[in-house]
């Protein structure tokens, strides 16, 4: 799965000489919580709703309502924009941008197609692409197990769960309690609970959880 098949778009961009009190506005109406700023067709920032709030008054200001409007209007988007932005492509994988995201402490990366931008891949966009990963929105028997780190185990599970005609809507694998073994979370249809429990019980090293939802 790669980034354009799941970012948001088309994108909307803001101008680096809009005030902060527009923007503000244009983020509540648009419902967004960041937008990348664009200059002459070309990405020089990205400005978040954290930053917009962070330039607003404190509401503990002495400074009345016309006072407040008034230097608001003064503050322009190139003022308190983030500069320096990371960015992916088009045919970045998800997982990708998903690391950047998290090594970097950001909810969102502006998505560039020969140097344009043409969408934003935002944390809401990951979340959704994991609840369709895990099957959420699928019924069935869903499995938490330790497994041994080891060429095969895999192979067994899902043999296992095919012969007794079940049907597999997610699969994903995570770092275990330690080197030697990987910890699995699955969902099938298909099954009862107590035919998929019984399948891998042999199999898996414990057996966490299992559950039907």
């Amino acid at each position: 799965m790669l980034v354009g098949e799941r970012m948001s778009h088309p994108i909307i961009s803001i101008a680096p000489d809009m005030p902060v009190h527009d923007a503000l506005d244009m983020f509540k109406r648009e419902h967004i919580r960041r937008a990348p700023v664009v200059k002459e067709g070309k990405l020089i920032g990205i400005v978040s709703d954290k930053d917009l709030l962070n330039a607003s008054p404190s509401p503990a200001t002495s400074l009345s309502i016309w006072e407040m409007n008034y230097l608001l209007s003064k503050i322009t988007i190139s003022e308190v924009m983030t500069k320096k932005v990371l960015t992916v492509n088009e045919d970045t994988p998800i997982e990708e941008a998903a690391r950047i995201m998290a090594d970097n402490k950001i909810g969102g990366l502006p998505v560039l197609r020969d140097g344009h931008v043409v969408g934003i891949i935002t944390e809401t966009d990951l979340f959704k692409v994991f609840l369709e990963f895990m099957g959420a929105r699928e019924k069935g028997v869903r499995v938490t197990a330790l497994i041994d780190e080891k060429p095969g185990q895999l192979a067994r599970i899902t043999s296992a769960i095919a012969e007794l005609g079940g049907n597999f809507i997610a699969f994903g694998q995570f770092t275990g309690e330690d080197p030697s073994n990987r910890l699995v979370t699955f969902k099938v249809t298909g099954l009862s609970k107590e035919d998929v429990k019984k399948s891998i019980s042999q199999i898996a090293k414990e057996v966490w959880d299992v559950r039907e939802i």
